[in-house]
């Protein structure tokens, strides 16, 4: 007799093994997994293959922890299927309270009896029975406070051990790691250059959609209880941009204004550079550069979407000097590229795809980006320099080491919250991502 799968836990089978297995992007590879099968899905049967997706993705090594206390065979020893198909078991019985813990199991099993063999189905029953919700909550008791917070908030210890080096705090720490595995929320923004406040809520409330106004920055909102907000008319006529407020804020705070020169020199996929020429109202010149051509085709068919003609894209490496630029930029915009610790909650795979030893060499290209662009900044001009992660190495160092190489520059204050009046350093919460932002100018 077939054994009849549920057909949303093998979905989410089938992508957590492209994620593993051949590195893909969870959001990539759970955006294709979806519409290859959309036909087939309905609204709720989305909701499950997304939780389990970034679920098991955000949990793995919590997951693990559970799978070891019970399993004789090493983790590395499991098969990649059966090994995921524990992992969605566990994290349905103990962390989504409306799934009977019955349903976990036997699903798991019928999966295990098709991608692995009888003993397979034998060894997740097995494990699977003996699982619950306390062996969750026996990780707190852990002493030792990185592996308690490693282990309880699924972060890997270098990750851990790297925010206890740079802040001291234990507490901080273990606050940042759980904000990190918050599900966020999607937050849009407003093009300014379509609609003004109250005709751009008038839209949401037509739409049906519940939105809340963001205090830190009013262009952007929140947005509840909607999926595949981007097949929505008003996004596909320009009237917002999906992107969350900390990215924001680093076009935000460089000001720029009407008739101004721009350079975004790490500008896919345009999200930044989209609203540098929102904020200049679409008056003005602003260079949009990557390293890789099919990327700054996203930063075109972004602004063509928008309605956005000032936007010049450019394929460009930006830490290879070129003196046809020298101080020809009013505002210039440094996104560079880093480890990404602070959006981990948007792509959770993160944790696993990074180690400790690549800071070192991302926070060289970092600085060669910022030293190599800084000479095509005019005299009176202001530079921003941001990432979206938070360690020191990759933020305060890079542009400690500037300032004392670069003794013509100084740090702008830009900001009244400023910590320090010298940075913004921007933890992740429910609403925002963690983001560094720093701004420059000539003395």
């Amino acid at each position: 007799m077939a054994i009849q799968l549920d057909k949303t836990r093998e979905l989410a089978l089938k992508i957590l093994y492209k994620i593993d297995k051949e590195g893909a992007y969870s959001n990539i590879a759970l955006n294709e997994g979806i519409k290859e099968n959309k036909k087939e899905l309905n609204a709720k049967d989305i909701g499950l293959i997304s939780e389990l997706t970034y679920g098991v993705t955000t949990w793995r090594l919590t997951l693990d922890e559970i799978i070891k206390k019970y399993s004789k065979i090493k983790i590395k020893k499991i098969s990649p299927w059966i090994l995921n198909i524990l992992r969605m078991g566990i994290y349905q019985i103990v962390f989504l309270e409306k799934i009977p813990k019955s349903a976990a199991v036997n699903e798991s099993v019928n999966l295990a009896k098709r991608y692995g063999h009888k003993s397979s189905s034998n060894f997740v029953n097995a494990i699977l029975r003996k699982v619950e919700i306390k062996d969750y909550q026996e990780l707190f008791e852990i002493k030792n406070p990185i592996q308690r917070i490693s282990k309880t908030t699924s972060m890997p210890e270098w990750i851990v051990e790297q925010l206890l080096d740079d802040r001291k705090d234990v507490k901080e720490v273990e606050e940042i790691c759980i904000n990190l595995n918050e599900r966020p929320k999607t937050i849009i923004r407003r093009n300014r250059l379509k609609s003004t406040k109250e005709e751009f809520e008038n839209l949401l409330e037509k739409q049906q959609i519940e939105y809340e106004n963001i205090e830190v920055n009013r262009d952007f909102y929140a947005v509840e209880k909607f999926r595949n907000i981007e097949s929505l008319e008003i996004f596909k006529d320009g009237y917002f941009t999906v992107q969350d407020t900390s990215a924001g804020l680093s076009a935000y705070y460089l000001n720029p204004q009407r008739g101004d020169c721009v350079l975004d020199a790490c500008s896919a996929p345009g999200g930044k550079t989209t609203y540098l020429a929102e904020l200049m109202e679409n008056d003005g010149y602003i260079e949009a550069w990557d390293i890789h051509k099919q990327r700054t085709n996203l930063v075109e068919e972004n602004a063509k979407r928008l309605g956005i003609n000032i936007i010049h894209t450019e394929q460009k490496d930006a830490s290879v000097y070129d003196d046809t630029k020298k101080e020809k930029f009013d505002r210039i915009l440094l996104d560079v590229p880093c480890l990404g610790i602070g959006v981990i909650k948007r792509k959770p795979d993160i944790k696993w795809k990074k180690v400790k030893d690549d800071m070192e060499e991302i926070a060289k290209i970092q600085y060669e980006i910022l030293q190599t662009c800084s000479k095509y900044l005019k005299k009176s001009g202001i530079l921003v320099y941001s990432t979206c992660s938070i360690f020191k190495k990759e933020n305060e160092d890079v542009i400690k080491k500037f300032l004392e190489n670069n003794p013509e520059f100084e740090l702008d204050n830009f900001c009244n919250n400023l910590k320090n009046s010298q940075y913004l350093d921007i933890l992740p919460t429910k609403y925002q991502d963690g983001f560094f932002i720093a701004r420059l100018k000539m003395k």
